[in-house]
C-alpha cells in the first residue's frame, strides 16, 4: 500500500501546485519580474506583432532546435539539476497524449536470469503537459502501461514513469518543486535504451524539459543484479535568492526512496540538504561553492551512512551551443556501524562533470560522477563511479542515428549486520556496462519508429554470501519501438 499512497500523495501535491501557480498569476504585481542571475542579454522578448504556427511544427523539421528559438538556461550552478544548452521558447501552454509500443528480444532470458532468448512487450499510454503562467511554469511527463513477457522471471505486469517540475519566478527568488517516480522491472540504468520509454512523456520537441538531476542525486540503481520490479520516488524543493546581478544563494532538500517487490534486496531512504553560492563572472561563465549533506538509511538493517561534501564548481553556458558544469572537493563519510578493524569515518574526494554540446543536426552529451551513493539495492552504501554518454545526429532527411551508453563501478563501503541474518559479509565490486545504437525515422507528423541493439554486461569481483549477489553475464537485446501522439491541445 505504500506505493499507492505515495502516488496519491504526489497527485495531491500536484493539484496544489496548479492552484498555487494559477492564484500566483492573479496576485502578481509585476508580471515582468527580472530573470534569475544566470539570465543574459540574449533573453529578449519576442516582438508583439509576431505570430506562431502550430506547436511542434518547426522542431519536427529537424532534430536540433534552432539557436534563435532557445532561451538561456536558468538553472543555478550549485543546484540539483544538470545544465542545458538552452530551453525552447514556450509559445503556448498545451497538453498532448500518445501511445507507444516497444518490443525487446533478449538473450540470457532477462539480464542474466537464464532461460535462453525471451520476448518482452511494453504497451503504454503517454502524456506531456506544459502550463505557463506569468510568473510560473509546470512541466509534466508521464508514461505507463502493461508488460507481457515470455520470461517466467518477468511474466506479465505493469510499469509507470513520471517526471514533474513546477518553477516560480519572482523579483529576487526562484523556487523549483520537482518529483520523479518510476515503477520498473529492472534498473533505470540502461532501461529502454534506444526507445521512447527510456524517458516518460511523448518525447521529441513536445516533451517538456526533463528534471535532469545531477550525478549521485537520484535514487536509481546502476547495478543490474537486483531482480524483480522495484519503485523509486524522489521529491525535491530548491530555492535561489538573488542578491545582485552577479551573486545568488541556492538552497534545497531531497527526500527519496528505493523499494523492491521481491525479498532479498536492500531497500533504502535518502535525505539530502544542499547550500550553494553562485557568482556570475560573465554572461557565459559562473563559479560557485556548495555544501551538501546526505543521509542513507536501510530498511531492516542497523547500518546508516552519513556523507557530507564541500565542493567548488564552475559552469559555462552558451545558448544554442554549450552547457558545461564541473565540481569537486573533499567528502567525509561516517558509518553508524564501523567495519571491523577500520574507522567509522573516512575522508576521500567527490566530483562530477556534465556536458551538453549541440552540433549541426545533432548533439553530444555526457556526464561523470564519483562519490558515495546509497548502494543500488545490493550494498549498505557504495563508492560509485558512473559515466554516461550520448550522440545523436540526423544522417538523412528522414533518418536519425542515436548512440548512447553507460559504465558504472560500485564498491561496498559497509558490512551487512542484522538480527535475522547476522554477520553476512559483502566484499564485492560490480562493473556494469550498457551500449546502444539505434536508428529512428518519423512516420508522418505525429509518429516515429525506431530499431536498435543494446548490449548489457555485468562483472562481479570478490566474495559474496547474500541472496542477491548474482553472477557475471552478458545480455544481447534487439528493440523495436513505435510511438504516436495526437496534435497538441492548447490550454488557455
Amino acid at each position: 500500500m505504500t506505493k499507492f499512497s505515495n502516488i496519491v500523495k504526489f497527485m495531491v501535491v500536484l493539484g496544489f501546485w496548479f492552484y498555487l501557480a494559477g492564484s500566483g498569476e492573479a496576485r502578481a504585481q509585476d508580471p515582468q519580474a527580472p530573470p534569475p542571475p544566470q539570465a543574459s542579454a540574449e533573453d529578449k522578448p519576442k516582438p508583439a506583432a509576431r505570430t506562431y504556427g502550430p506547436i511542434g511544427v518547426e522542431a519536427d523539421q529537424d532534430t536540433q532546435t534552432p539557436a534563435d528559438t532557445l532561451q538561456p538556461d536558468q538553472r543555478p550552478l550549485t543546484g540539483f539539476q544538470q545544465p542545458t544548452a538552452g530551453t525552447p521558447l514556450e509559445k503556448h501552454s498545451y497538453w498532448v497524449p500518445g501511445v507507444s509500443y516497444n518490443n525487446f528480444i533478449q538473450s540470457n532470458g532477462f539480464l542474466g536470469t537464464g532461460g535462453g532468448w525471451s520476448d518482452t512487450n511494453y504497451l503504454a499510454g503517454d502524456l506531456s503537459l506544459l502550463k505557463t503562467w506569468s510568473t510560473s511554469q509546470l512541466a509534466l511527463n508521464y508514461t505507463g502501461g502493461a508488460t507481457f513477457s515470455t520470461n517466467s522471471s518477468l511474466g506479465n505486469g505493469f510499469f509507470s514513469e513520471l517526471g514533474a517540475s513546477q518553477t516560480f519566478n519572482w523579483e529576487r527568488m526562484q523556487l523549483t518543486i520537482l518529483d520523479q517516480f518510476a515503477y520498473l522491472p529492472q534498473s533505470q540504468f540502461g532501461f529502454g535504451a534506444g526507445t521512447g520509454i527510456a524517458l516518460p512523456g511523448v518525447g521529441g520537441s513536445l516533451g517538456p524539459v526533463s528534471t535532469g538531476l545531477g550525478g549521485g542525486l537520484d535514487p536509481g540503481q546502476s547495478v543490474f543484479t537486483p531482480f524483480g520490479s522495484r519503485y523509486t520516488n524522489l521529491f525535491g524543493i530548491q530555492g535561489t535568492y538573488t542578491f545582485s546581478r552577479r551573486t545568488s544563494l541556492t538552497f534545497g532538500g531531497i527526500d527519496s526512496l528505493l523499494r523492491f517487490r521481491d525479498p532479498g534486496n536492500i531497500e533504502n531512504n535518502e535525505y539530502l540538504g544542499s547550500l550553494g553560492f553562485n557568482y556570475q563572472m560573465s554572461r557565459e561563465d559562473t563559479i560557485g561553492v556548495v555544501y551538501r549533506y546526505a543521509s542513507f538509511h536501510y530498511i531492516g538493517f542497523d547500518q546508516a551512512v552519513g556523507d557530507q561534501s564541500f565542493q567548488l564548481a564552475y559552469g559555462r553556458k552558451i545558448t544554442g551551443r554549450l552547457g558545461l558544469q564541473i565540481s569537486g572537493g573533499p567528502e567525509i563519510t561516517h558509518l553508524r556501524v564501523a567495519q571491523p578493524g577500520s574507522s567509522a569515518q573516512t575522508v576521500a574526494g567527490t566530483g562530477s562533470i556534465s556536458l551538453t554540446y549541440l552540433i549541426p543536426s545533432g548533439s553530444i552529451s555526457g556526464s561523470y560522477y564519483h562519490g558515495v551513493t546509497a548502494g543500488s539495492g545490493v550494498f549498505l552504501g557504495a563508492t560509485t563511479d558512473q559515466l554516461n554518454g550520448a550522440f545523436t545526429r540526423r544522417i538523412s532527411r528522414l533518418w536519425t542515428i542515436n548512440i548512447n551508453g553507460g559504465y558504472a563501478r560500485n564498491r561496498s563501503i559497509a558490512q551487512i549486520t542484522t538480527i535475522s541474518v547476522p554477520n553476512l559479509n559483502l566484499n564485492l565490486n560490480y562493473d556494469t556496462i550498457y551500449a546502444n545504437i539505434a536508428a529512428s525515422r518519423p512516420i508522418g507528423h505525429n509518429a516515429n519508429v525506431s530499431l536498435g541493439y543494446t548490449g548489457y554486461i555485468e562483472r562481479a569481483n570478490g566474495t559474496c554470501t547474500t541472496s542477491n549477489c548474482g553472477g557475471d553475464f552478458t545480455t544481447n537485446q534487439i528493440s523495436l519501438g513505435v510511438n504516436w501522439h495526437t496534435r497538441p491541445f492548447v490550454l488557455p
